[in-house]
């Protein structure tokens, strides 16, 4: 039986364009016993999906830590094949701990090297699909995530889904939480219950915006990957920074706008949806400049 490493650590963003060459990978090889290699906060995502066999955790050792690298070295070693959806500066380095030349990557030395000149100017999306084709893997189109879409609670009435937070060291990433408690008023007139996602460390953004919207349903902290799956799957629309869950929010069909500042590129970072029209992106130098009316502007999708 072949048995095949993929690695994908991580963010959520990048783990959530990875379901589709996760997909590809166990459709070309439906036979074949696949580990993936991932850190804690996606453990349970794996396990829940119909892609591997086992899930394995890299506890990212320091390179001073010669007994957290034995680990590590063990993890890599007794595979056929490794295809490192990562490609980062550390996973590069795993190629000399695995001892494996089968490796699809941009590790110098592996078997099937992704390197393609335009690599760096490309979404990550077609950057994957690009991998996978070098390595003989054909892409796939509109996977079943019913299994992503299951969980969480359920929620009365039509409803919106806000994303206030970020990644906590790119401030600059955030549309002004006051302008979001202002647009779910809007949006509340409109007949939609508010929902706040986001993370444990951003439950001061919910707290600001149920200030202004008192009966929003504050769900900062509260849920996991599998439950905000299900939450977006069944939301009327979602508003969100460029963070993870709006990642999440494509991949589950859910009409989203993404909110961009001069931080990062959407023409390489932007979420992708399942069919056309589904994902909208506002773009903007400075997220501080960005007016509330503009923003409502573009949510004029039927509720």
């Amino acid at each position: 039986m072949l048995r095949i490493l993929v690695i994908k650590l991580g963010a959520l963003g990048d783990f959530i364009q990875a379901l589709t060459p996760f997909a590809a990978i166990r459709a070309h090889w439906p036979e074949a016993d696949i580990t993936l290699l991932t850190t804690a906060p996606f453990e349970a995502l794996a396990l829940a999906s119909p892609y591997f066999d086992h899930v394995s955790l890299d506890e990212r050792p320091r390179w001073s830590n010669p007994a957290g690298l034995l680990r590590l070295r063990n993890q890599l070693r007794g595979h056929d094949l490794v295809i490192d959806l990562q490609t980062s500066g550390r996973t590069t380095r795993y190629f000399l701990l695995a001892g494996q030349k089968r490796w699809s990557g941009i590790a110098r030395g592996g078997a099937y090297p992704h390197d393609n000149p335009y690599r760096d100017a490309m979404h990550s999306v077609a950057r994957q699909r690009d991998q996978l084709a070098r390595l003989g893997v054909p892409d796939v189109t509109g996977i079943d995530l019913d299994w992503l879409g299951r969980e969480g609670p359920e929620i009365a009435g039509p409803y919106a889904v806000l994303v206030p937070g970020a990644a906590p060291h790119r401030p600059a990433k955030r549309w002004p939480v006051q302008h979001y408690a202002t647009l779910a008023r809007s949006l509340q007139d409109q007949g939609l219950t508010i929902v706040v996602a986001g993370t444990q460390a951003e439950r001061p953004l919910g707290a600001a915006i149920l200030e202004q919207v008192p009966d929003a349903l504050d769900l900062t902290g509260k849920t996991d990957l599998l439950a905000l799956g299900g939450i977006l799957a069944r939301a009327s629309l979602a508003v969100g920074n460029d963070t993870g869950p709006m990642h999440l929010a494509g991949a589950m069909g859910c009409p989203s706008l993404v909110l961009f500042s001069a931080e990062s590129n959407p023409r390489l970072t932007a979420p992708n949806g399942v069919r056309p029209g589904q994902m909208r992106v506002l773009a903007v130098d400075d997220l501080r400049d960005l007016d509330v009316s503009r923003v409502a502007a573009c949510l004029n999708w039927g509720h």
